[in-house]
């Protein structure tokens, strides 16, 4: 039976996320979630660990979030019309009898996307909203003192309101928690000091991560707020010393002054009234960054206060890199002594799950291990750790330059954010030479290498490529011939290259070469059965002048580099 869930999946730390919260994401049919147009999902990072293989994903990209539109309704003409689509797109699996799982960073209700949702579709469709904490909550039990007690009002202000209007409701409250920084940082901090409140205030970022920061809100540079980041004014005065995060600018001497003082010597306020929030534009929660980033917290308050989570931590206030590098196909002696190197000298590994297991587990580095559809996501997160000092491996198999992380993660490095941050990609061995090697010189001539895929690409053209291949002459390598959900493209390249090729011409089957499973046979193309063929699978189609002979050991594949006599 169909069934609306909105699934609130805390601040940013999969541990957050609830029993309750965990069991749909795994169990749902769909799950659904928003990005802007870079295509990170920070809420698909945080369910990941709880979702399962087979499931359909709906993702949700707002075409404008900050920037301009040249949408005739404008700014929230074309919101207004993404959200009809989003909740279209939405409907048509609740009405097949599907289960959809929208996840929401923080809470579904609390400034979240998933409002607009529940506003188009819970009067048609059976709806139920699994409550996430808060990123309020979670910043201030990132401050370690209380929030508000006894009668004191709690007041939750979005940045993005007028600096005189910030500065009035900051003066009539007890304690604020202030979200939707970013760009509104610079008037979020004149409205503290205009009502008195900056000493008091604390600004958390990316509240619960492994890049969570504490710093005194006036001690905060404000070029480089991020959106996912909070401004706390306890109500209490603080009876315990908040372990700041040490920066390359802060003076420790003065920084723990500066805390005693605000353990000391703040003055609580109360009142007898009920806690204000105002609303605002929607969004995720505040502090919900998703399992990314070296730990660059040091408290100032002594080794006792807090513990770096990172024993290989990166050296605070020096930019790390990113190194790119391929395994190699499946057998360990395939990958190079460079490689090698680089993976010793990692704070944090990255990739997807089964080449991360491929990688020897190291004391204190971290490994961030995700599925194969988040490339973007997984490029941007190791740029972002290497940003804040991490020594940042991303794992490929086979080549990283060829269909796999290299292309992704120097994409996403020409983002004028990233500009900064080094980036090496280290070769290896690609599956279509590790084949090739199994059966002698099949690719010894002019080869192409064509992923049959078309996640990335439509299929028309990977159909003319393959077409343009065949019809020249050339043996090209296939990667990528199939997958679960994916079984019909190699009997659709087998057809199209038989327009250009004769039935005889030798066809490599290679399966998990340098694997313990491993397997490498000679068919021809007529011959070819796509059955047999699965992702774990490369195929080589030879060209007229490939030729197959008996050998010692089997048969042997070469294809001539001359042509003629």
């Amino acid at each position: 039976m169909s069934k609306l869930w909105g699934v609130g999946l805390g601040p940013g730390d999969p541990e957050l996320v609830t029993v309750k919260a965990a069991r749909v994401i795994g169990e749902a049919d769909v799950i659904a979630f928003h990005s802007a147009r870079h295509g990170r999902s920070i809420s698909r990072a945080i369910a990941a660990p709880y979702m399962r293989a087979g499931q359909l994903e709906e993702h949700l990209v707002y075409p404008v979030t900050t920037e301009t539109t040249d949408h005739p309704g404008g700014y929230q003409g074309a919101i207004d019309e993404f959200y009809e689509s989003a909740a279209a797109r939405l409907a048509e699996h609740l009405a097949a009898g599907r289960t959809v799982a929208l996840l929401a960073a923080g809470d579904p209700l609390f400034y979240s996307s998933f409002q607009h949702m529940h506003r188009r579709l819970a009067d048609r469709f059976d709806t139920e909203i699994i409550p996430g904490v808060t990123s309020v909550s979670a910043a201030s039990a990132a401050l370690g003192t209380p929030l508000v007690e006894e009668k004191q009002v709690l007041t939750v202000l979005p940045g993005t309101l007028p600096v005189e209007e910030l500065t009035r409701r900051l003066r009539e409250t007890d304690a604020a928690a202030i979200m939707k920084l970013g760009r509104t940082y610079p008037g979020v901090r004149q409205a503290l000091a205009d009502s008195g409140r900056l000493d008091d205030a604390f600004y958390v970022e990316r509240a619960s991560s492994d890049r969570q920061r504490v710093l005194r809100a006036a001690d905060v540079e404000e070029a480089s707020v991020p959106y996912f980041a909070i401004t706390i004014v306890p109500g209490p005065t603080p009876a315990t010393r908040i372990a700041l995060t040490a920066t390359a600018q802060s003076d420790p001497a003065a920084t723990t002054d500066r805390n005693t003082a605000a353990t000391n010597g703040i003055a609580a306020r109360g009142a007898d009234v009920a806690a204000a929030v105002l609303p605002g534009s929607d969004s995720v929660a505040a502090g919900a960054e998703a399992t990314t980033g070296a730990a660059t917290a040091a408290s100032t308050g002594g080794p006792a206060a807090h513990a770096a989570p990172n024993p290989v931590a990166a050296q605070e206030g020096r930019v790390g890199e990113v190194v790119v590098i391929g395994l190699g196909p499946g057998d360990e002696a395939w990958t190079t002594p460079e490689v090698s190197q680089a993976l010793a000298e990692a704070t944090d590994i990255v990739g997807y799950t089964t080449y991360v297991n491929r990688v020897p587990v190291r004391p204190g580095q971290r490994r961030h291990a995700s599925d194969n559809r988040v490339e973007s996501e997984r490029a941007g997160m190791a740029l972002d750790m290497a940003k804040q000092g991490a020594k940042v491996v991303v794992v490929s198999s086979g080549d990283p330059g060829v269909f796999a992380m290299a292309a992704a993660v120097v994409e996403e490095s020409a983002d004028p954010q990233w500009r900064e941050v080094p980036v090496r990609v280290l070769p290896g061995v690609t599956a279509a030479s590790a084949v090739a090697s199994r059966m002698g010189a099949p690719l010894g001539h002019d080869f192409a290498m064509i992923s049959l895929s078309d996640r990335l690409k439509p299929w028309e053209t990977v159909a003319q490529r393959i077409s343009a291949v065949a019809s020249a002459d050339m043996a090209f390598a296939v990667y990528n011939p199939a997958s679960s959900q994916r079984t019909w493209q190699v009997a659709a390249m087998r057809e199209l290259a038989l327009e250009h090729r004769k039935p005889e011409t030798p066809v490599v089957i290679g399966r998990d070469v340098g694997g313990p499973t491993e397997s490498v046979r000679v068919v021809t193309l007529g011959e070819l059965n796509p059955a047999e063929v699965d992702m774990r699978t490369l195929l080589i189609v030879g060209a007229s002048t490939t030729t197959v002979f008996d050998a010692a050991g089997g048969p042997r594949v070469f294809t001539s580099r001359r042509y003629g006599a």
